[in-house]
């Protein structure tokens, strides 16, 4: 009998639900310090997952659950990015159900 093949299973940093790795946007701190959004989910440095609920994008930006599960501080420019990028995410996502 074939075994089934293992799928890696991520935590959401702002809801904390539980998925598949490519159920969510991985956010990672690059060896040299930045922060920034790593599409491939392939990008060497610490990295945190958000799923592309609005709400997810909000608690993980505002309540600083990014910042410490990448374990460094996040600028303002950089929390603007990603929280512009996490609308963005949500449009698009509401345009595909429609």
């Amino acid at each position: 009998m074939p075994t089934a093949k293992r799928i890696p299973q991520r935590t959401c940093v702002g809801c904390r639900a539980t998925g598949g790795k490519r159920d969510f946007v991985r956010v990672v701190k690059t060896p040299d310090g930045s922060v920034q959004i790593d599409p491939g989910g392939k990008a060497n440095g610490r990295g945190a997952y958000i799923c592309s609920k609005p709400s997810c994008w909000e608690d993980a930006l505002t309540k600083d659950r990014l910042a410490r599960a990448l374990r460094t501080a996040i600028s303002p420019d950089v929390r603007a990015e990603l929280r512009r990028f996490g609308e963005q995410l949500v449009l698009e996502t509401a345009t595909v159900e429609n």
